[in-house]
């Protein structure tokens, strides 16, 4: 099953900030749910592990994420993610492409386009359900880079000495905890019916 999503979010933090945070793996984890980053492989690839919650099942994948575009100048990032289930015949891949651009104010504006393949029991769920579950996922990941950088911002700003203070050393990430993708799959069923109500009476209006 393959499907494209496209999504943006704004961010009240700089351009450079955003950037820095997208590009750097262990802080990008953190706010992925199920997620945790395992090692790397050289200066581009890294290793990592999502787990997924339906029900009285649990599903594990395993794979690399690498970064094949990196244009610091336009703000653009392209990375392709594979993972195969542990213990399963399912398979997942994505490639996705960032852009950040800035906004009026100082803040940013944070664009993502994704394509995504997926193979195995998951499929069972059918294209919308997990089309608007993934939706989802990707809006609690945005929630939380903006939560990060946006306090970040604040604690910086409110700070004495903020500008000759010495970097702190980040804190360890938080275990990993799957996903329960049964609330989310309440979520996304509802705003599926939502979508098909609307349509269906904006075509009795005409």
């Amino acid at each position: 099953m393959a499907f494209k999503i496209e999504e943006k979010f704004d961010v009240q933090a700089p351009v450079k900030r955003v950037w820095e945070y997208l590009i750097d793996p262990a802080r990008v984890a953190v706010c992925i749910p199920g997620a945790e980053l395992l090692g790397s492989q050289g200066e581009d690839t890294f290793l990592g592990a999502v787990k997924v919650k339906v029900g009285p099942v649990q599903m594990s994948y395993k794979g690399t994420v690498k970064f094949t575009e990196m244009d610091e100048e336009a703000h653009q990032v392209r990375l392709v993610g594979e993972g195969r289930e542990s213990g399963g015949a399912g398979s997942a891949k994505m490639t996705m492409l960032s852009k950040i651009t800035p906004l009026e104010g100082g803040g940013s504006q944070v664009v993502v386009e994704a394509e995504v393949d997926i193979v195995g029991k998951i499929v069972q769920f059918g294209r919308g359900m997990i089309e608007e579950v993934s939706r989802q996922l990707f809006r609690q990941f945005s929630a939380c880079v903006k939560q990060h950088l946006e306090v970040e911002d604040a604690e910086a700003a409110d700070e004495p000495g903020a500008a000759d203070a010495q970097p702190e050393e980040k804190a360890p990430a938080p275990e990993s905890k799957p996903v329960s993708a049964a609330p989310l799959a309440f979520r996304a069923l509802w705003a599926i019916i939502a979508r098909a109500v609307r349509r269906l009476f904006g075509k009795k209006a005409e």
